[in-house]
C-alpha cells in the first residue's frame, strides 16, 4: 500500500492487525479506484443512465446527450475499456448495453444514497 508511515501507537492493536489482515489486495483497490474515476465522470455517467434504459446506438445516444457522435464514442471508449458496457454489431450498427446486472445495481444503489442524504 502507499502510506506516509504512521507517526502514532494505535489505541486498539489487535484491531488495526484485524484490518489490515482483511484488507484487498492493492491492486484490487486500485482496479477499484479505476472503476470508481470512470464512474465520476457526468457524462459517462448519463450515458451509463441512458443505456441502463436500453441498448443503444452512438447516433441514438448523441441526440439523448446533445452531443457529437465523435464525443460519445469517446466517452464509449473509456466505459467499454473499464468493462462497463459492451458492445454488439449489426450490419453497421454497433449497440452498447450495460456489461451486466452490477452496473444497474451500483447507479441504483448510488441514486438511493444520494436521494436519501
Amino acid at each position: 500500500m502507499i502510506g506516509t508511515h504512521c507517526d502514532c501507537k494505535p489505541k486498539n492493536t489487535e484491531l488495526v492487525q484485524k484490518v489490515k489482515e482483511n484488507m484487498p489486495a492493492f491492486d484490487e483497490i486500485m482496479n477499484l479506484s479505476d472503476f470508481f474515476k470512470v464512474m465520476g465522470d457526468s457524462t459517462r455517467l448519463q450515458l451509463l443512465l441512458s443505456l441502463q434504459q436500453s441498448e443503444m446506438c452512438v447516433s441514438d445516444l448523441a441526440n439523448v446527450l446533445d452531443m457529437t457522435k465523435s464525443a460519445v464514442s469517446h466517452q464509449l471508449k473509456a466505459l467499454r475499456l473499464s468493462k462497463l458496457i459492451k458492445s454488439r454489431k449489426e450490419g453497421k450498427t454497433v449497440y452498447y448495453s450495460l456489461d451486466d446486472e452490477h452496473i444497474e445495481t451500483i447507479l441504483g444503489m448510488a441514486f438511493d444514497h444520494t436521494k436519501e442524504h
